[in-house]
């Protein structure tokens, strides 16, 4: 199913898997819209913390804790992920596909950057399920954000619901972001040298910011974010990042944004820019933070 961007997939998945007053998993820390539009919709959403044990992934066993307290009808996760750019393994992954399954839990995978793997080969729950959810866009590997294309694959039980749903929703994807999204198959040597660049600024960064003060983040897996631990500086890494930004230049998410409980401890970097962009932002950063 192909859909204006990832984000009308979430609504369309949820509109057409759940009813108002159901109960799905997601993860925190991660992407703040999958609970706003879940709450949107009537439904709600049910925080999974995640830790360094389980690779700040969703273990199987905190999944069904979560269904034995109160039945859930959903659970979604990505892999890589935002904002920690963690990765699940593949039996990671099957585990919690197969624990869901086995309890009637229905399995949305958000695969939307996919194909930005370094630490290991990014694993789809489409390898492990015929009955999950997988949503995708062309706005991360294919550095398409603006176009607004994205695309679903779901099971045969549900392409028909999800397409009248778009019909009344968004009647469909522009033509031009269509023609645009088919011709940007043809360009994967040069979204590969994207990619490599990417890695590039992964590896500065993973260098340079513990000899700048920041040496505690979570693995940086994929995507294009480091999700790093300020909490030997801060209690509230919103004043944090805004002090960053205001003395030193460099602009972070704050972690509040994506855990309502453990983000104050946490900032989100993004590395989606030029290398040299990333070798400033480290001298920078360790030159802020050595005047206390």
């Amino acid at each position: 199913m192909v859909t204006t961007g990832s984000s009308a997939g979430f609504i369309l998945a949820f509109l057409s898997m759940f009813e108002p007053g159901d109960r799905i998993a997601v993860t925190v820390p991660g992407y703040p819209p999958y609970r706003h539009i879940l709450t949107a919709l009537g439904c709600e959403p049910v925080l999974i913390e995640t830790s360094a044990a389980t690779r700040w992934a969703m273990p199987a066993d905190a999944l069904l804790a979560a269904h034995r307290d109160k039945p859930l009808k959903g659970v979604l996760v990505a892999s890589p992920a935002n904002p920690t750019g963690t990765m699940m393994r593949p039996e990671a992954l099957a585990a919690l596909i197969a624990a869901a399954e086995a309890e009637g839990i229905r399995f949305i995978s958000d695969e939307i950057y996919h194909g930005l793997d370094y630490a290991f080969a990014a694993e789809t729950a489409a390898k492990f399920s015929d009955n999950a959810v997988i949503i995708n866009s062309f706005s991360k590997y294919f550095c398409m954000t603006g176009w607004r294309v994205g695309w679903m694959v779901v099971p045969d039980a549900l392409a028909r619901p999800v397409e009248r749903l778009q019909q009344n929703l968004a009647i469909s994807v522009q033509t031009l972001s269509q023609v645009a999204a088919a011709a940007a198959f043809e360009g994967c040597a040069e979204m590969d040298e994207v990619k490599h660049g990417y890695e590039e600024n992964r590896r500065i960064l993973v260098a340079g910011l513990p000899q700048a003060g920041l040496g505690e983040f979570l693995p940086v897996d994929g995507a294009f974010y480091l999700y790093a631990d300020v909490s030997h500086f801060t209690d509230d890494s919103f004043d944090f990042a805004k002090r960053m930004l205001e003395q030193a230049g460099v602009a972070a998410t704050p972690g509040i944004d994506f855990d309502p409980v453990r983000g104050r401890h946490f900032i989100r970097f993004s590395y989606a820019r030029s290398a040299a962009d990333m070798r400033e932002a480290v001298e920078r950063i360790g030159a802020w933070l050595s005047k206390g």
